[in-house]
């Protein structure tokens, strides 16, 4: 079986979970025999491959043509003038009215009649922009790519997929890894929204990591139910030894992901305000960035809480792992989380995690602390418990060893597998 798949994100690249779903879900499909060719924006030979064919968009010739054949679809794409997009890794930006009726700029003759394009892969200010022009290249893969099936991972890849299915009618599984409503809460980007429910509404499949995800998905877009399944994220194996850590009293509560309203910082801050008091040697880690770091930062400030507190900004998976390494609590207290990989990367390093319930990662993790996001002192009473009571620890991380050992990717990709047998019998 052959799977073309199209991605926003690949190791190195990773912004968040998008990328590592990907790289192990590709590990795992390669794993049962699947042949996979995924294509993101930016291809720079940085990125890790072995037995799977990666490929950027900006590799991709097109011929050049002085008017553009536009799909049947698109003018079902809402364009808005001048609108704030609150995308899942961006600052409140300002973007201008979008419009694709012309041929984009050659920017790369290769040979006489060919181009290609240029992409930053960024998440930035230019991003849709990117979105309408990574569609147009992966649609010329439709006569050089032999494939099976379409796999497209996340809005910004719909409507490449949708393309390639009108193009080829090949089959269109779309993954659902996180929607607008989750970024966003009940007021989601209308743009963003549209082409996430374009791509659902014409899949042959949906696949959402978890049953938190597919009942949104039924619910808010109005999907039948029949055609979302629900397949759990899972992890990689640790490829490496802990860390040694060095001598300290002190005792680290970490917080990682992006600085947004999804991820509920702001509850995270709160919840250690009432903590600091009674576990002195508690000390607070915020790593990641996003829209509310400065807003969080000036809380931490009022709260004369500064020396309690350290902002790394990103770290790089390498960093990511030494942190894990060196913490003793993991805190994710998401306001809509459709998965949470990075709490089974806290519970492989042995941390001990709290989660909350509107987390599509609690479903797997039956014996994790689990609070709601918004109950401050329900979160402040569970990290006071595991930093001072010694047989809380090794108690839950017995069992959420032996749950994090069912979650590997050669069980995910295998209902992966199944899916597309599905679809194509």
């Amino acid at each position: 079986m052959r799977v073309l798949m199209l991605g926003w994100e690949f190791p190195p690249r990773i912004a968040g979970g998008l990328a590592v779903a990907c790289y192990g879900l590709v590990k795992g499909l390669v794993y049962h025999g699947v042949e996979v060719t995924f294509v993101m924006p930016l291809r720079t030979g940085e990125e890790l491959s072995n037995g799977y064919r990666l490929l950027g968009a900006n590799e991709i010739e097109i011929p050049f043509h002085h008017s553009i054949s536009l799909p049947p679809f698109w003018h079902q794409v809402t364009f808005y003038g001048v609108h704030t997009l609150l995308g899942p890794y961006l600052e409140q930006i300002t973007t201008p009215f979008l419009e694709f009726s012309s041929v984009p700029e050659p920017v790369s003759l290769r040979e006489e009649g060919l181009f290609r394009l240029e992409f930053s892969g960024k998440y930035g200010p230019d991003l849709l922009n990117e979105v309408y022009r990574y569609a147009y290249a992966v649609s010329h893969l439709a006569e050089r790519v032999e494939f099976d099936v379409i796999h497209a991972h996340d809005w910004l890849t719909y409507l490449g997929g949708i393309w390639l299915k009108q193009k080829t009618g090949k089959p269109l599984v779309v993954h659902v890894h996180a929607t607008e409503y989750d970024r966003s809460g009940e007021y989601p980007n209308p743009a963003i929204r549209s082409i996430e429910k374009m791509g659902m509404e014409a899949a042959d499949l949906v696949i959402a990591v978890s049953f938190y995800t597919r009942s949104l998905i039924v619910e808010k877009y109005g999907i039948a139910a029949d055609k979302v399944w629900a397949v759990h994220n899972a992890v990689l194996p640790k490829d490496r030894a802990p860390v040694s850590r060095p001598p300290s009293h002190r005792k680290v509560v970490t917080f990682l992901g992006r600085v947004t309203f999804q991820k509920g910082p702001e509850y995270f801050v709160e919840a250690a305000a009432r903590v600091a008091p009674y576990v002195p040697e508690a000390h607070f880690v915020v790593a990641g960035t996003g829209d509310l770091l400065r807003p969080v930062i000036r809380r931490v400030a009022e709260l004369r809480l500064g020396a309690r507190f350290s902002f790394t900004g990103f770290l790089p998976p390498a960093e990511v792992e030494r942190l894990f390494d060196l913490s003793d609590l993991y805190v994710m207290p998401s306001v809509s989380e459709p998965f949470g990989i990075s709490a089974l990367e806290a519970l492989r390093a042995g941390v001990p995690v709290i989660i909350s319930k509107q987390s599509g990662v609690a479903e797997v993790l039956p014996h994790a602390l689990k609070v709601d996001f918004w109950d401050v002192e329900a979160l402040s009473d569970l990290m006071y418990g595991v930093l001072r009571y010694k047989g809380i620890r090794p108690f839950f991380l017995r069992h959420a060893q032996e749950e994090i050992a069912q979650l590997q990717w050669e069980r995910s990709s295998a209902r992966v597998v199944e899916a597309y047998k599905y679809i194509l019998s």
